[in-house]
């Protein structure tokens, strides 16, 4: 077999910093502490981290704020510490993503500032969307488009003679104003942050929100909203933002940028991920993994999907085959910072129904949690996902089964979204909770190196019994689990062997096979028979709960709500 990039078939383990690990003391995770945790994530057999933003920013969007691209936020460290971490995560054979933000920066850029100061007609302007307001006196927004986390998309400044001015664009809040990608200071301003990463040692780039990138250039009003769409949903309906195809040019300039450093640098072997959201459309995201664009791109149909075996039949297939033919490599994820986490998901009683699903992580229903069995389905999730072919992407705290923390009070809750919409959506708070590292409470689980101080997002109590002090002690723990189906996933990865989906989960099962070994999860409450075509000449590889496989009348049945490699 024709050697493949090491990306192809990685585990990447996501770090939101702000909740990994304190090294300061100071209540909120920085490189300090991730750098003393580096051991444990090699410990898990991955192949390397993604930072989520790590840049300085006033945190109004926790990083996806940033106000200097060529920098470490200090409340997080500094470039010499960085220096450091890259240095020892590649001694412990771990590569380092980072988290750009093209589509935005924060309000406090220098060039935001500097846009404010220069005056109408400024080439500092140009930089991003200003334009004049609509109305007798410019009162009105130039256009009706909506804000991902609610609200309206522009914000109107105050002229630097104290007139009311122009407007300027904000696709997600008013403190994160667009880009310009028209303009060419700006892309010149990306190539040199690619190089001056790449010069570090960074291995390549998680890249941020690229849906929304192009803009039609003349800025029309959007179609009105259909009717029932909800507030966080009303911004997707417009077409001249969403999936605006001048976006793409700009993917291929960077592929051009980052296909030329490889050349100039011969021993890299650099990677792009594209955080682009198309539930239901495979040809929309395969625009993003054409050869002169991204190297991947998330699949998310998985992760949206109910816990069904037809559905995940349905999403699973569905994307493997339409990536797979086209030649792309296919990155597959099933929890990440923006969305509630898969023990809570799936502990929601009607986590089964295609019915009842919203497709939206962010507003589950209000169907009550059952955390024992969104565990058991979490272990079983972690066979599924770890088992198909590609890429994988985990977040910290998923190989702990951390659950969703629903009742943050809403006096501690730091998410634009819960602001911006006056708490009418609570949220991504809850899946960014402090990591629990030991059992005690006193240094907030081991969180922080600090004995008196407060998280920066509040731990609920018993947080430290799913911490991975106590998990490490616990053969059949969750993060045991994970251990074991990374060490053993070689011998499911080999891009040579055939992959075919089996049945289509109608009889509960979700099933395809890899060569020799076969991966089979039932999603039902109750035993169900493997088909005889898979159990033949396998025996079990490792199984998500102990006992889950059982022999009877010579016939092997699968517990409910259980998974199991076969080889």
């Amino acid at each position: 077999m024709v050697n493949q990039p090491w990306w192809r078939n990685a585990v990447i383990y996501q770090v939101y910093v702000r909740s990994f690990a304190d090294g300061n003391g100071d209540g909120a995770g920085d490189l300090f502490g991730l750098l003393d945790h580096l051991e444990y994530i090699a410990s898990l057999g991955v192949d390397g981290i993604w930072l989520n933003p790590c840049y300085p920013s006033p945190q109004m969007d926790h990083g996806y704020d940033v106000s200097d691209y060529f920098d470490i936020e200090p409340a997080y460290g500094d470039l010499e510490i960085f220096d450091h971490l890259m240095m020892r995560a590649n001694k412990l054979g771990l590569r380092i993503l980072m988290d750009v933000v093209p589509n935005h920066c924060s309000d406090q850029h220098a060039w935001f500032t500097e846009a404010v100061a220069a005056g109408r007609g400024s080439r500092e302007r140009e930089r991003f969307w200003f334009r004049e307001g609509q109305g007798v006196d410019g009162e009105l927004p130039p256009n009706n488009w909506k804000a991902v986390f609610g609200g309206g998309a522009w914000s109107r400044i105050t002229e630097p003679d104290g007139s009311p001015g122009q407007w300027y664009l904000h696709t997600f809040t008013p403190w994160q104003p667009d880009f310009n990608w028209l303009n060419e200071d700006v892309v010149d301003y990306f190539d040199r942050m690619l190089r001056f990463w790449f010069d570090r040692g960074v291995d390549g780039f998680r890249v941020d929100a690229v849906t929304v990138v192009g803009k039609h250039p003349d800025l029309p009003n959007a179609p009105d909203t259909p009717a029932g769409m909800t507030e966080m949903a009303a911004w997707a309906s417009n077409p001249y933002t969403l999936f605006w195809p001048s976006a793409h040019d700009i993917w291929r300039h960077w592929r051009e940028v980052i296909d030329q450093y490889e050349r100039d640098n011969p021993i890299r072997e650099l990677v792009t991920v594209a955080e682009a959201y198309t539930p239901g459309r495979p040809d929309l995201l395969l625009k993003f993994v054409e050869p002169d664009q991204f190297h991947q791109s998330f699949t998310f149909d998985l992760l949206l999907s109910p816990w069904n075996a037809q559905s995940f039949h349905k999403t699973a297939a569905k994307s493997y085959r339409s990536l797979h033919a086209s030649g792309s490599s296919i990155t597959w994820a099933l929890n990440n910072h923006d969305v509630h986490r898969v023990v809570t998901r799936y502990g929601r009683t009607d986590a089964h129904l295609t019915s009842s699903w919203t497709g939206n992580n962010l507003v589950n229903s209000d169907a009550s949690v059952d955390l024992e069995m969104g565990h058991r389905r979490a272990r079983a999730a972690a066979l599924l996902i770890l088992g198909l072919p590609g890429a994988v992407y985990l977040y910290m705290g998923e190989e702990l089964g951390l659950p969703e923390v629903l009742d943050i009070p809403d006096s501690a809750r730091q998410d634009p979204i819960f602001a911006r919409t006056e708490g009418r959506e609570k949220g991504r708070d809850g899946c960014r909770v402090p990591m629990p590292w030991t059992s005690g409470s006193a240094n907030l689980n081991g969180f922080s190196t600090s004995t008196s101080v407060e998280a920066w997002m509040p731990q609920p109590a018993g947080w430290g019994e799913m911490s991975v002090e106590v998990q490490e002690q616990l053969g059949d723990s969750m993060l045991n689990l994970y251990r074991q189906a990374l060490q053993l996933r070689p011998r499911l990865v080999d891009e040579g062997k055939d992959i075919e989906f089996v049945g289509d989960g109608a009889d509960g099962l979700f099933s395809f096979t890899r060569g020799s070994c076969a991966v089979i999860v039932n999603t039902s409450a109750d035993f169900v028979e493997i088909p005889a075509t898979l159990t033949d000449n396998r025996s079990v590889i490792l199984e998500s709960v102990q006992g889950a496989t059982t022999n009877r009348d010579g016939s092997k049945l699968l517990a409910g709500n259980t998974a199991v490699w076969l080889g």
